[in-house]
């Protein structure tokens, strides 16, 4: 499980996807859906594309990943988690197939998916890459739109060590005369993009570049006012397509992704007084934005509590951290978790000073312990300290 595991389970091939959409009698070609790549934003821009739809009517496929309480967070109808019953039904109905192949847990769950959605003819699905693009098992739809949010220095062991070599990877997804858009403009990347689309004659429009309206959304932060603009985009070349879909669908469905969706962890306040707010950026350019949205707030002291998985760089990621917060370093219960002594003695160069605890649970349990009512603990680093916190 790449998830829990890392590296040693991520598998760079696209045969034995192939070999399972065969098997399933390839559901994914009868799908009308949308495919969303990116660095960051892409798990909120696809929830944001899938609430506007359900908003519109349409019955609504959403695949993302990782999930955060429950496995069945990843496959989703209309914000209806897939029944237990289902995942079960479909893991024994076709084991000897996976064992046969030696399926990946994300080939699975792909497939899963895939035959899913057709089983509950969803009127379409809305589809999260789990990592890069070219050779992720998501790439074997065809879209009525792709979608790359953005491109920053993530993952650099699979996809590339420069933004060019990390664009090319998320390029894969680009379709032969499908339209993409493409959220975030960066010199570096966008002739990449220019590039693959002028190749595959897939019409490519910058988010930034269109004048777009804008409308208000329940999701809070910032950061999120490009991810809007990149869903409402979006909408608008389905909309060309011939999708039915008003300005008042979009705006019902900005105003409630959390209710349609069931959207956790993007900067969402847990309880007030202490306010506490977790969020499941883990890159450079995810945490700049979160770093910079908590200077926005005000509170007399900022409690931080703090893990990271075992692939980041620390030189990286921890001079974006504030040196005023009390903060509260842990590893989550996850295998690829950094052992919190190695964070926490790399912290201490940064400036950035506390205290190591044993768990999660712990450190969480520490931090709302020594707050006061009018201060402010952020959870945050990965996604799985925000998972035991949740």
């Amino acid at each position: 499980m790449y998830q829990r595991v890392g590296k040693a389970a991520y598998k760079a091939d696209l045969s034995n996807t192939w070999k399972l959409a065969e098997y399933l009698k390839n559901p994914e070609r009868e799908l009308k859906c949308i495919h969303v790549a990116g660095t960051n934003g892409k798990g909120s821009t696809s929830h944001m594309v899938a609430s506007v739809l359900q908003s519109a009517g349409y019955k609504t496929g959403l695949y993302t990943s990782p999930h955060l309480k429950d496995f069945r967070e990843r496959i989703k109808i209309n914000g209806e988690m897939i029944p237990k019953r289902s995942v079960s039904f479909f893991v024994s109905k076709h084991k000897p197939f996976f064992e046969e192949h030696q399926l990946s847990f994300f080939e699975m769950t792909v497939g899963m998916a895939f035959d899913y959605f057709r089983k509950e003819e969803v009127d379409i699905a809305v589809i999260e890459v789990g990592l890069g693009g070219r050779l992720d098992s998501t790439n074997v739809v065809t879209p009525e739109v792709s979608v790359i949010t953005n491109i920053g220095m993530d993952h650099t062991q699979f996809l590339g060590n420069t933004l060019p070599k990390i664009a090319g990877e998320k390029a894969g997804i680009i379709k032969n005369g499908v339209p993409v858009v493409i959220g975030e403009i960066h010199g570096e990347t966008r002739p990449v993009f220019e590039e693959v689309a002028k190749a595959v004659h897939a019409p490519i429009y910058f988010a930034e570049e269109e004048n777009l309206m804008p409308f208000p959304c329940d999701l809070k932060g910032a950061y999120q006012l490009k991810n809007q603009k990149t869903a409402v985009s979006v909408v608008g070349k389905l909309w060309d397509k011939g999708w039915k879909i008003s300005s008042e669908d979009i705006g019902e469905g900005l105003l409630n992704v959390v209710n349609n969706t069931g959207l956790l962890g993007r900067w969402q306040v847990l309880q007030e007084h202490p306010k506490v707010i977790c969020d499941t950026a883990h890159n450079k350019e995810g945490l700049s934005l979160t770093m910079d949205q908590l200077k926005k707030e005000s509170y007399g002291s900022l409690h931080i509590v703090l893990g990271v998985v075992s692939d980041k760089d620390l030189n990286t990621l921890l001079p974006l951290f504030p040196k005023s917060a009390e903060y509260y370093f842990c590893q989550p219960e996850i295998g690829r978790a950094m052992d919190v002594t190695i964070l926490h003695e790399a912290a201490l160069k940064y400036g950035l000073h506390g205290k190591a605890y044993a768990s999660v649970k712990e450190a969480f349990g520490k931090a709302k312990k020594q707050a006061n009512k009018e201060d402010v603990i952020y959870v945050g680093g990965s996604t799985f300290v925000v998972a035991e916190v949740l």
